[in-house]
């Protein structure tokens, strides 16, 4: 079972390849290519991450270590950080992979936005199970019984009746913040509406 909000922990490599400020050019271009890695972290004095070299570093001439090649400070997130947070620090950094890094700053791991877009590969069944468990059976404790949650390829639909017409917003806020979640239909009517003649 999933927590939510997911954490960066949950999806992260773990003990990722990383390199020190004196390794030859060679040896990055090598260990890239022998992982499948377009990022290194590199390290110093017990395993601090003070840097990155990526592929497009390695075009810089005349630089012949990682320190010479890398871009300083490291864009790093921690573990417990949410994957939406993660996110939006590679969007707005336009970076592909982050070292994810402890308190003082040693590397624990690191994480790409493949391993952040797993969140979205979560079974319909699985979906279903957490909106009604955190949305509908705390906002209508009442009336869960007359509202259906419906999941098809992460898109949510829920429907029936609620005695007050305020929660519905919520409700639909709340269920896109379900992780894996796509997209919200909500048809949840007020109970007056039903009865209205008009």
């Amino acid at each position: 079972m999933y927590d939510s909000p997911h954490t960066v922990g949950d999806v992260m490599t773990p003990d990722p390849v990383a390199v020190d400020r004196d390794t030859p050019f060679k040896d990055v271009v090598s260990l890239m290519d022998r992982w499948k890695v377009s990022t290194l972290p590199v390290l110093e004095g017990g395993g601090r991450v003070v840097g990155v070299v990526s592929e497009a570093d390695l075009a810089r001439a005349r630089a012949v270590t990682a320190g010479e090649l890398m871009n300083a400070p490291a864009v790093t997130v921690h573990a417990d950080a949410t994957v939406a947070e993660a996110a939006r620090v590679m969007a707005r950094r336009g970076v592909k992979r982050l070292p994810v890094v402890d308190g003082t700053g040693v590397l624990t791991g690191i994480v790409s936005r493949a391993d952040l877009l797993k969140v979205f590969l979560r079974a319909d069944e699985e979906l279903t199970e957490e909106v009604r468990r955190e949305v509908v059976d705390r906002l209508f404790p009442l009336s869960a019984d007359h509202i259906r949650v419906e999941v098809a390829e992460g898109v949510v639909t829920l429907t029936g009746w609620i005695d007050s017409p305020e929660p519905a917003p919520v409700a639909e806020r709340l269920t896109r913040a379900v992780e894996g979640v796509v997209d919200v239909h909500c048809h949840l009517c007020p109970v007056s509406v039903r009865d209205d003649p008009h």
